[in-house]
């Protein structure tokens, strides 16, 4: 962080941060893409931050996604939380794509050409990410697909996509492969509605999905997901998720903290400035540990060090629960203190009501019932109960070089 990309990402975060702020209510009425606000990210080169700069991006890494995607959620939630989750998408390729892929895609990323949908959703496996019903047909150098999706997060609106797959008809299900398919590859098919309580602006239709790609267009190992998932979707997923709902829930504690100031020093009751406080630790506990998991993260990556270990996970795992839980009870004791025409209003002069609902849906973001089950396996193999930050000072010291300091 503090790097000069940091500060020219959210320099362009901030210029065009009045503009979607101001979209935002008529997107979440109408249960509608913005487009307008996903145009304004296309057109200054935001839809490129993780993209590295040879190929015409930012060249950031996952510390400046966390910077802008709390930006932006101050301003609408919805399209911070597209382009945070495109954002996800394009780290998987950078890591994992075949020098072709890259060479063909990232440029197009960088101009703000393509917009990243993921398709990793799939009737009757719940949210089981790491296994696969519909298979890949075909072998050599052309694979066929049929895919359908109950939840694809903007993706009418989508130039590409990255689709998980069973490798083949007689894999096992755990045997799955991620491919992109670019729009023209396809017949591309919306199915359902999406009128939702919260992130309406999403706009998270099913689809129907039918192509054929090139073997060139998968994207890691075939039949080797999980590696995709633990060293690059999952980690940025979750941070950037994590920072949406932050500063969504910052978006709303200094709105509210606006209100009551302008009510007068002699509204503030003792009940109140409780309230206050206690939103107020949500908010900062939250904000630490993204931070220290954040930092957790980016060492191991200077370091070359695999993200699977079980401190690492259970980390990860914690920050999604943590950040979703706990910006939704700041959201929560903000409502109480705003009250029914100030906070529960959708006509009030602050977005509580909507923060609200959007921070609802957090929990929902991949259940965090299932993150906890599998924190509770995890937690026994962990025999030293590994935590942040102790860990991260022994992480952080081997990344530093004697002769060069830090890399």
């Amino acid at each position: 962080m503090g790097s000069r990309t940091s500060a020219a990402a959210c320099r362009k975060a901030r210029a065009v941060l009045p503009d979607i702020r101001a979209q935002a209510a008529g997107t979440d009425d109408s249960a509608r893409f913005p487009e307008e606000a996903v145009g304004l990210l296309r057109a200054n080169g935001l839809m490129g931050l993780l993209v590295p700069e040879e190929y015409g991006g930012l060249g950031g890494d996952l510390g400046d996604l966390v910077a802008v995607a709390g930006l932006l959620a101050s301003g609408c939630s919805s399209t911070a939380m597209i382009w945070a989750m495109h954002c996800q998408q394009v780290d998987c390729i950078v890591r994992f794509g075949s020098a072709r892929l890259r060479d063909e895609l990232l440029p197009r990323l960088a101009s703000g050409e393509v917009y990243l949908a993921s398709v990793t959703t799939e009737p009757g496996k719940g949210g089981h990410l790491l296994s696969g019903r519909a298979a890949l047909n075909g072998a050599g150098e052309q694979l066929g697909f049929e895919r359908e999706a109950p939840i694809v997060t903007g993706g009418a609106h989508a130039e590409g996509f990255l689709v998980t797959m069973r490798e083949s008809p007689d894999a096992a299900d755990h045997r799955v492969t991620l491919c992109y398919a670019d729009r023209h590859q396809l017949s591309v098919a919306p199915s359902g509605a999406w009128n939702t309580l919260g992130m309406r602006g999403t706009e998270s239709r099913g689809m129907k999905l039918a192509g054929t790609v090139p073997a060139w267009q998968v994207v890691g190992s075939p039949g080797d997901f999980r590696t995709v998932a633990v060293e690059s979707m999952i980690p940025a997923g979750h941070l950037a998720w994590s920072a949406v709902w932050l500063g969504t829930a910052r978006s709303a504690l200094s709105g509210v903290l606006g209100m009551v100031r302008a009510r007068g020093a002699g509204r503030l009751t003792d009940l109140v400035s409780e309230r206050i406080a206690r939103a107020r630790i949500d908010v900062e506990l939250v904000a630490s540990y993204l931070g220290t998991v954040r930092d957790e993260i980016l060492a191991r990556r200077r370091e070359g060090s695999s993200l699977s270990g079980t401190a690492t996970q259970i980390h990860l795992n914690n920050l999604k629960v943590v950040s979703s839980e706990l910006t939704f009870r700041a959201a929560d004791r903000l409502l109480q203190i705003a009250g029914l025409f100030e906070g529960y209003s959708r006509d009030a002069g602050i977005p509580l009501e909507r923060n609200f609902r959007d921070l609802r849906s957090a929990r929902l973001n991949f259940n965090n019932d299932r993150l906890l089950t599998m924190n509770g396996a995890l937690a026994l193999l962990d025999r030293d109960v590994t935590v942040l930050p102790a860990d991260l000072i022994s992480v952080i010291d081997s990344t530093v070089d004697d002769e060069d300091g830090p890399r």
